[in-house]
């Protein structure tokens, strides 16, 4: 379903600076609604793109257009589950100019504390999926539309997990690794036509996801210990570097895994055992018998 059609009209022109330097760009933000994604589709509206948002929740889209558009931005918005094939092709077609679009921007990702031994059998893949499929999807869709076009910029939202080990955390870490490797492999594919292929590893971010974990003040602060940069990132700090990616600033970067994370990837990732309770799956392999389920988990 296609929403804000009267207030939100696409047009060729740009929403934020007629002569701005993403004017005449069609740009496609997935996970808009809210945090990275709404920050990134505000700075590429505010800079003449025709912006068109999608993700799963209608009421949430619809919030935010209306708060860009307070903001003197037009914007569209699209649901879609970033994971259902049908759903990604229809918002690239719709979200595209004439077929063509300029600039994707993945965002959605998903992960929970997980000792590595007590994943159920399924849940392991399940969050692989999770993390990698959306952006395979619009990867694929988007890039055709690209290619179409003689050009574009495809930026996915990475995390420092991919290059750091955190302990409990492999499912994620193993998918934000898939997600920066195949944005290299399509960035080297793709170059031929034109198609810039990106991702930024984040860091430590402040965004309505995060929040929980925000709340934990000692968590917080042992993060801060583990940065270079001891302030935490705001949604500001990863939209900035999107808009660089789908730009014209970038345009003699691709296949670049963008760290906007403080430092961190410097040091390391902070201990959850020392502010949360983990299951032992050390004891449970010792206490079940090899056809037993070992089970465990909990959203990070």
């Amino acid at each position: 379903m296609v929403g804000g059609r009267a207030e939100s009209a696409h047009r060729d022109a740009a929403s934020g600076t007629a002569d701005g330097p993403l004017a005449r760009h069609s740009a496609l933000v997935v996970g808009g609604g809210s945090g990275i994604g709404l920050g990134s589709a505000r700075l590429l509206a505010r800079d003449g793109a025709a912006v068109t948002i999608a993700g799963r929740t209608e009421s949430k889209l619809a919030a935010a257009v209306r708060a860009l558009a307070v903001e003197g931005h037009t914007v569209r918005w699209r649901r879609c589950d970033a994971q259902v094939a049908s759903d990604v092709r229809a918002t690239v077609e719709d979200a595209s100019r004439r077929g063509e679009l300029d600039i994707a921007v993945v965002v959605p990702g998903a992960t929970t504390v997980t000792p590595v031994l007590m994943y159920d059998d399924d849940a392991f893949g399940a969050e692989l999926d999770a993390n990698v499929r959306p952006v395979y999807l619009l990867l694929k869709y988007a890039g055709r539309a690209m290619v179409r076009a003689g050009a574009g910029s495809f930026v996915a939202i990475s995390s420092t997990a991919a290059e750091n080990s955190s302990r409990y955390l492999a499912a994620y870490c193993a998918g934000k690794a898939a997600v920066d490797q195949l944005v290299r492999v399509a960035a080297d594919e793709l170059g031929a036509a034109g198609v810039r292929v990106n991702s930024i590893r984040t860091g430590f971010t402040i965004t309505p996801a995060s929040a929980g974990s925000y709340s934990n003040k000692p968590l917080m602060q042992a993060m801060l210990d583990q940065q270079a940069l001891s302030r935490h990132g705001e949604i500001e700090d990863q939209a900035n570097a999107v808009r660089f990616l789908a730009g014209p600033e970038s345009s003699w970067v691709t296949g670049q895994n963008l760290g906007v994370d403080g430092g961190n990837t410097l040091r390391a990732f902070p201990d959850y055992t020392r502010f949360r309770s983990v299951p032992d799956q050390f004891a449970a392999a010792r206490d079940l018998g090899p056809a037993a389920e070992v089970r465990g988990g909990r959203s990070a």
